[in-house]
C-alpha cells in the first residue's frame, strides 16, 4: 500500500509541474505533423502508381514509430533523472523517508509512477501515429501491441538505469551518465546491423555485448522488426529492418535486466547517506 501512494504522489507531482502537460502538447503537435506528411507523400504516391507502396507505407510509418521510441526515452530521462538525486539535494526527501516507510518502498513507488506515465505516453503517441496511418492509407503495422510494448520496455530500461544513477549520484553526473549509456547502447545497434549486413561476425559480437550491457536499443529492434512486414524483413528494404533481430530470450534477458537494476537502486538508496 505505502508503494502505490508513492506512486500515486510522483504521479501528482507531475501534474502539479506541468510535465504531463507539456508533454501531451507537444506530442500532439508531433502528431499533427506527421499526420500532414504521411497523407501527402501518399497522395503523391498514389499520383505516381508507385508500385512499393506498401513498402513506403511501413517505411513512413516505421520512421514516425521510431521518433515515438526516441522521444519516450528522453521522456523517461527527463522523468527520473532529478526524482531520488534531486529530492536528496534539495532535503525534500527527509519529508517521504518516514517511518514506517522503508527507503525501498519510496524507490519501488516512484519507479512505479513513473513507470505509469511512459506506458501513458508510449501508448498514446504509439496509437496516434497507427490512428494516422489507418484514417489516411488503411494501414496497420504486423504485430503492432506486442510492438508498442516492446518500446515501451525500451524506455523501461533507459527510467531504471536513471533511478539506479540517482541513487548514488548528482542529478548532473546521473543524467550524463543515462544519455552516454543510451548513446552508447544507439551506436551499437547500428554497428551489430551493420555488420549483419556485410556479415562481419566481429562488429555483430561487438553489437550483441553492449546490447547485454544496455539493453534499450535492442527491445526498439526487436519491435522495429516485428511491425515490419514479412517480406520486408527477409528483404531488409528499410535501414529500420534489424538483419539480425534480438530474439524472445532477449527480451526476458532485459525484463531480468530490469528488474535487476531497480533492486540495485533500492539497495544502493537504502545505504545512501541522507
Amino acid at each position: 500500500m505505502n508503494v502505490l501512494t508513492i506512486a500515486e504522489a510522483t504521479f501528482r507531482e507531475a501534474q502539479r509541474r506541468r510535465l504531463l502537460w507539456i508533454g501531451a502538447a507537444l506530442g500532439l503537435a508531433f502528431l499533427a505533423l506527421f499526420g500532414v506528411g504521411y497523407s501527402l507523400m501518399y497522395r503523391e504516391a498514389l499520383s505516381d502508381g508507385a508500385s512499393f507502396l506498401v513498402e513506403m507505407l511501413s517505411g513512413l510509418l516505421i520512421v514516425g514509430l521510431y521518433v515515438v521510441n526516441f522521444l519516450g526515452i528522453m521522456v523517461a530521462v527527463v522523468l527520473s533523472v532529478d526524482t531520488l538525486s534531486g529530492e536528496v539535494a534539495s532535503g525534500t526527501i527527509h519529508t517521504v523517508v518516514t517511518k514506517p516507510l522503508r527507503r525501498w518502498e519510496v524507490v519501488v513507488g516512484k519507479w512505479l509512477g513513473l513507470g505509469a506515465m511512459l506506458a501513458l505516453f508510449v501508448g498514446l503517441m504509439s496509437a496516434g501515429v497507427m490512428a494516422v496511418s489507418w484514417a489516411v492509407a488503411r494501414y496497420v503495422p504486423p504485430h503492432p501491441v506486442e510492438g508498442v510494448a516492446l518500446m515501451f520496455l525500451s524506455g523501461l530500461v533507459v527510467l531504471t538505469l536513471s533511478l539506479l544513477g540517482g541513487a548514488r549520484l548528482s542529478t548532473m553526473a546521473n543524467g550524463l551518465v543515462v544519455l552516454m549509456l543510451y548513446g552508447l547502447a544507439f551506436i551499437a545497434g547500428w554497428i551489430e546491423q551493420f555488420g549483419a549486413y556485410v556479415r562481419n561476425e566481429a562488429a555483430v559480437n561487438t553489437g550483441i555485448v553492449v546490447s547485454l550491457l544496455v539493453p534499450s536499443e535492442a527491445m526498439w529492434k526487436r519491435a522495429a522488426y516485428l511491425m515490419q512486414p514479412a517480406f520486408l524483413r527477409e528483404l531488409g528494404a528499410t535501414p529500420f529492418t534489424s538483419a539480425s533481430a534480438p530474439s524472445q530470450a532477449m527480451v526476458l534477458y532485459t525484463l531480468l535486466y530490469t528488474a535487476a537494476a531497480l533492486a540495485a537502486a533500492a539497495y544502493l538508496f537504502q545505504r545512501r547517506d541522507l
